[in-house]
């Protein structure tokens, strides 16, 4: 049996026509269907093919681990991790020609002249969803001093306030200048590639999936051509450093959420009667203008906000509780906490398994697992610190987090044990075979501050507004 992992996302429908049109047809995925383990039809696939689908920086992890034979998904992810990772079982064959995108390093328009202008800050902050490609692109740069912030996703929206430099995944420097950024160094020159398990492609044949894509085309070079190269600044030279700038800043800063969360800040907002023009719209304005003189206002995703309320960088964040929890697992000292329940957006956070599994609880299953001479229970987890929380408060003998980055519904039972999962109706459970064996806690969204902040009258008049909307979210 060959196991082939592909991403979810935008590559889904064109990825779907290649794969057909060299007889490979993966039933639903084009379609976008909700299962994550997909049918292969093909003449020479036919039975011999399984297809599981994941989010893209996931496919070269289970590639490397040796839980899939073959993989898609942008060569970006594939240096990502071989990077930092070069050992790694991990073998690019061919480029699909499709998802074409440059990874760029790119500053505010105004903060730097050139490449050669980092040299001159006392400190570069990078923010990137690709930090092992930002470290390697400040090592080569020889940067003095630098920090490397690893977000979720829109790091784009970093610069210039909270980061000098964003790498970021772009389609070409018109794309980079949309955004307010100016290139400074074009890292690598992404697309789709086919990638394989160094082992399987020398103990298994992997004829049946390989031939269709050689015989039908789609098989078309790539590193030969300059694709998939890793490239690399050479060292700046010195120049003289400034002071630090000084602390302080007389705005009060708002982060705001984008992707799921958005809906429900939306509604407090408007509750609040703190309306941003242009949030509420998709793709949202990142910087929307506020409605309440003082406040300066900024959308990013969730995950992030919790650490640059605790760096001092944010005042206040709207997210949600499971992201602020994540954080306080993995720094308990951090000086970040709710200041407010906005009662929106809830969910549970739950400890899923396989339908099949015959337990009905935690403890159940954990007897179950042991009794069948399971050496480590693998719980696979978008928020890993919350997943190894919980493993250690309900005392599993041993067990090992996979952190992931969604996808979620498809790691159990074959890749994973047990799920750390977000549930609502629980109706992709169902449609996945999987259920709810244990509830960690009810997640919101909510309001979180630094503990040792002083508001001031324009942060207390914030505050006072989106209490307000607590009070009449509804149910309350």
């Amino acid at each position: 049996m060959i196991k082939l992992a592909l991403p979810a996302g935008d590559l889904r429908a064109p990825l779907a026509d290649l794969l057909a049109g060299a007889g490979l047809r993966v039933e639903g995925y084009g379609e976008g269907s909700r299962s994550y383990r997909l049918a292969v039809r093909g003449r020479s696939a036919s039975g011999g093919v399984t297809v599981r689908v994941f989010r893209e920086k996931d496919i070269p992890i289970q590639i490397a681990l040796g839980n899939y034979d073959l993989g898609v998904c942008s060569i970006a992810w594939v240096r990502e991790m071989q990077v930092k990772f070069p050992e790694q079982p991990l073998v690019p064959l061919f480029d699909l020609k499709l998802g074409p995108a440059q990874i760029y390093a790119g500053a505010a328009l105004s903060a730097v002249t050139g490449l050669p202008g980092l040299a001159s800050l006392a400190t570069v902050r990078i923010a990137s969803d690709y930090p092992n490609l930002a470290e390697a692109f400040a090592r080569a740069a020889r940067l003095p001093a630098y920090r490397i912030q690893a977000v979720w996703g829109a790091a784009e929206a970093y610069p210039p306030e909270d980061a000098d430099v964003a790498v970021i995944a772009a389609a070409g420097e018109d794309h980079l200048r949309d955004h307010g950024l100016t290139p400074l160094f074009c890292l690598l020159e992404s697309s789709a590639w086919l990638i394989a398990n160094a082992g399987a492609l020398a103990r298994k044949d992997l004829g049946p999936v390989l031939g269709p894509l050689v015989s039908g085309g789609a098989a078309n070079g790539g590193a030969a051509n300059g694709g998939g190269v890793l490239r690399l600044p050479p060292p700046l030279a010195a120049a003289a450093r400034g002071p630090l700038p000084a602390p302080g800043r007389a705005a009060v800063r708002l982060a705001v959420p984008d992707g799921h969360q958005q809906r429900h800040a939306v509604e407090a907002l408007r509750a609040a009667g703190l309306e941003l023009p242009g949030y509420g719209e998709s793709p949202a304005l990142r910087r929307p203008p506020s409605p309440l003189p003082g406040v300066e206002v900024k959308v990013i995703r969730p995950h992030d906000m919790p650490q640059l309320i605790a760096t001092g960088e944010l005042d206040l964040a709207i997210t949600g509780r499971d992201c602020l929890n994540e954080h306080l697992y993995s720094f308990p000292a951090s000086p970040v906490e709710e200041v407010i329940d906005l009662q929106r957006g809830q969910y549970n956070l739950s400890a899923v398994v396989s339908a099949d599994l015959p337990a009905g609880t935690i403890d159940e299953a954990l007897d179950l697992w042991r009794s069948a001479g399971r050496a480590a229970v693998r719980i696979a987890a978008e928020f890993p610190a919350t997943a190894d929380h919980y493993a250690r408060s309900r005392h599993f003998w041993r067990y090992q987090i996979i952190p992931i980055a969604g996808a979620s519904e498809g790691f159990v039972p074959e890749d994973a044990d047990l799920l750390i999962e977000g549930t609502e109706t629980g109706k992709t459970l169902a449609e996945n075979k999987l259920k709810v064996i244990d509830l960690l806690y009810r997640s919101t969204t909510c309001v979180i501050a630094r503990k040792d902040s002083r508001p001031g009258p324009v942060l207390k008049q914030l505050l006072g507004a989106l209490r307000r909307a607590a009070g009449a979210a509804p149910g309350v």
